[in-house]
This record gives C-alpha cells, sequence and structure tokens, in this order.
C-alpha cells in the first residue's frame, strides 16, 4: 500500500509517500518512496522533492493556497521524470499529522464527518496548526474523492494515558470542567515511535509491564516524555506547547507571575506577551544571537558567553526533566534521544547526563561522539539504564497507523 504522508503547517506542507504492508510494518522495512516541502505558501511557493535513487529536486512556483500545495505534490509524484507512480491511483489512502485532539481523540481514526468537527472544535486550543491541517485534509479530499480513505494522526493522543495527577494544574477544578484546561502533551507521534524502536533496542516489547523509558524530543521544539508499559505517563509540554524545555524561541516553564509582572512593566498586551513567549523567548532569547543550536555551540566554542548561557540554561532544565522523570517511574531501563538536536549534539547530551550517575544513567563519551544522525547506543558497557540515539521517523508511524486503519486493524 502506498500512503501520502501529509504535514500541513500554516504556509508550508511537508509530505512522504511509503511504500508498507502489515508484515513490512510489523519488521520494520517500510520504504520511504519520495519525501519533500512547499514552503511559502500563500504566494511563490518553493518546493523541495526528493525521490529514492533520484538527485533532489527544487523548483519555484505560485501556490496561493494548501490545495495547490497538495496538487503540485500529486503531480510531481506522477511525473514520468519523478519515477515514483504511475497515476494518481497508485495512492491508497492519506496519512494527516494532526497537532490538536484534545480528551476525544485518544487513538489514530479515519476521517470522517464526525472526526472533521471534533479536530474543528480544538481550533481554539491549537489555532496555528488544526486549521492547516484540515486544509490538508480538505485538499486531500477534493483531489482524490472519497474513494482513497484518509486518517488522522494526533500528536496529542499519545499522552492520553496520563493519570490525573500528571495532567491536572493546580488551578480550580471548575476551569478543566469549562474549558479543558489540563496537560495535553505534545510531539506524541514521535515519543511513541521512538519509545517502540527503543524497546526494540533492549529487546523488550513496547508493551511490557514495568518497561520504564524516557524519551527526548529536541529540535526547535524539544519535549521529555515518561513512558511505563508502552503508555505515557507524564510529558513537559502541557496546554500548549509553551511548556517545558527550554526551545528554539519558546521559553519553556516560567513562574506565571512573571507575565503578569512583565506585561505591567513593558505595557504589554496579550497578542504581544503571546509572541515574546513563543517567539523571542528560549535559545534565541537568551543568547541574544539564535534559535539554532548549531550556531551557539559554534557561538560558545569562539568565547561567545551569551551563547554559552543560553546552552548551559538548555541543558540545565533538561537535565531536571530527565531526573524527575527518573523518579516518576520509580528507575529507568532506557532513554532516547531523538530530534535535530538530539540525534546530532553529542556536547549536547554529554552535558543533560552529567551529575546522573546516581540514578544510572552514563555515557560512553566516545560513541556519544560518533552518534550523530544514526542510531546507536551511547551508554556504557553494563550500564543500568541504556542510552540511545534514536532518530525520529514520525512520518513512518503515520503511515503504519494509516495502513492499519485502512486494513481493519487498531494502530500498533
Amino acid at each position: 500500500m502506498n500512503v501520502l504522508v501529509l504535514n500541513c503547517g500554516s504556509s508550508s506542507l511537508k509530505f512522504q509517500l511509503v511504500d508498507t504492508d502489515l508484515e513490512r510494518a510489523a519488521a520494520g522495512t517500510d520504504r520511504v518512496l519520495a519525501r519533500g516541502a512547499v514552503d511559502d505558501i500563500g504566494g511563490a511557493g518553493i518546493l523541495k522533492l526528493e525521490a529514492a535513487g533520484r538527485p533532489p529536486v527544487k523548483e519555484s512556483a505560485e501556490v496561493l493556497e494548501h490545495k495547490i500545495a497538495v496538487e503540485k505534490v500529486v503531480d510531481w509524484l506522477c511525473r514520468e521524470s519523478s519515477g515514483v507512480l504511475a497515476s494518481r491511483r497508485d495512492i491508497h489512502a492519506v496519512g494527516h499529522r494532526v497537532v490538536h485532539g484534545g480528551e476525544r481523540f485518544k487513538s489514530s481514526v479515519r476521517i470522517d464527518d464526525a472526526v472533521l468537527q471534533g479536530i474543528e472544535a480544538c481550533f481554539d486550543m491549537a489555532p496555528l496548526h488544526n486549521p492547516p491541517n484540515v486544509k490538508g485534509y480538505r485538499a486531500a479530499r477534493e483531489l482524490f474523492g472519497d474513494e482513497v480513505p484518509q486518517v488522522a494522526v494526533f500528536d496529542t493522543a499519545f499522552h492520553q494515558t496520563m493519570p490525573p495527577a500528571a495532567y491536572l494544574y493546580g488551578l480550580p477544578y471548575a476551569l478543566y470542567e469549562r474549558h479543558g484546561i489540563r496537560r495535553y502533551g505534545f510531539h506524541g507521534t514521535s515519543h511513541r515511535y521512538v519509545s517502540q524502536r527503543l524497546a526494540a533496542l533492549l529487546q523488550r516489547r513496547p508493551d511490557e509491564e514495568g518497561l520504564r523509558l524516557i524519551t527526548c524530543h529536541l529540535g526547535n521544539g524539544c519535549s521529555a516524555a515518561a513512558i511505563r508499559g508502552g503508555k505515557s505517563v507524564d510529558t513537559s509540554m502541557g496546554f500548549t506547547p509553551l511548556e517545558g524545555l527550554v526551545m528554539g524561541s519558546r521559553s519553556g516553564d516560567v513562574d506565571p507571575a512573571i507575565v503578569l509582572h512583565v506585561m505591567r512593566k513593558e505595557e504589554l498586551g496579550t497578542w504581544e506577551m503571546n509572541a515574546l513567549l513563543n517567539k523571542h523567548s528560549g535559545l534565541v532569547g537568551v543568547s541574544g544571537l539564535s534559535n539554532d543550536m548549531r550556531a551557539l555551540l559554534e557561538a560558545e566554542g569562539e568565547g561567545n558567553a551569551r551563547a554559552r548561557l543560553a546552552v548551559d540554561v538548555f541543558c540545565h532544565r533538561l537535565k531536571k526533566y530527565i531526573a524527575s522523570y527518573v523518579g516518576v517511574l520509580g528507575g529507568l531501563d532506557g532513554l532516547a534521544f531523538a530530534g535535530g538536536i538530539g540525534e546530532n549534539a553529542p556536547s549536547i547530551r554529554a552535558r543533560a547526563l552529567e551529575g546522573l550517575e546516581a540514578l544510572g544513567l552514563g555515557l560512553d563519551h566516545r560513541a556519544n561522539d560518533d552518534a550523530r544522525g544514526k542510531e546507536a547506543e551511547i551508554s556504557p558497557r553494563g550500564a543500568r539504564a541504556r542510552v540511545f540515539v534514536v532518530p525520529t521517523n514520525e512520518e513512518i508511524l503515520i503511515a503504519r497507523d494509516t495502513l492499519h486503519l485502512v486494513s481493519g486493524r487498531p494502530p500498533s
């Protein structure tokens, strides 16, 4: 089955075309036939396209809406020069990344009118994400009709197994009842994929009772998750993706009174404060230089004190969450680093784990230095808790969930 995986942002579209079936999904031998992105939707779009075994393609074209972006991707897939598909009929299902599913969606689902209404009901909680996710669905439905099944895979669904003690805030309970104010967590698709892969590397079943894992998704957005027996029991992101770890441009955890204090002192409105916390904080806010960890590590090496400070704050917060999740889990069997930073920054991994030896966490520094963008164990021989680098692949998991639901089986 060829599954087209779509991830629509406000002005972008990322995609993968995955060839999979039940046997290959179980064995982890799914094939990515093509991948790419369309950027700057709404104007002079830029298409970046790559097919297996062929050189990458970069094109410019006017792309005024998501429907046109999806059409251009499908047209390219069916070009003779791309060598991917003979026709649109070779796309058998479409899987969509959907950021917020609220409390209603606890797993991936086939999209129908009722599901669509449920996704739209979460617009208020994810105004930057769910609306373009729906645009991607509508574009694909118009292009393929009802003959091609479509599936929604939610970032929040994996964390719906958290107990109330983990997802409730110390706020009046009426706010949860009236407005759904609670921790939802995000990056769930990544955490689920990485935890399943980590369990396999430990030669354990993902749902094995008592298996205790921590997964750290570290990119421009960052989150950590505590996972027991294949189920999320806590995660760092909260009601929105702003809470938790320090990120590229997001603050992560702050004293709520700071928000009110700064708004008064700086005479900021709610929109300005929202922009400060989400776009001008985190690594870029502390460093005054960049939200890119690569640039900050380079600047730190050149003696930039603010760059070093930003990296230190990032690693300190990450260390705190890792240590706290060992406590939540009552011990630890395995930890995985994923995402652009997690997979490619050995020094960040080392600094985050430094001092956690008493919790059974340590590094083989040579293995850690060698592990860049590839799956590898980086813990020393005989470690009580084993540590791995596990490149994430949310698109593969979305394709597998789509396959299972179309085949009449529950998501794995």
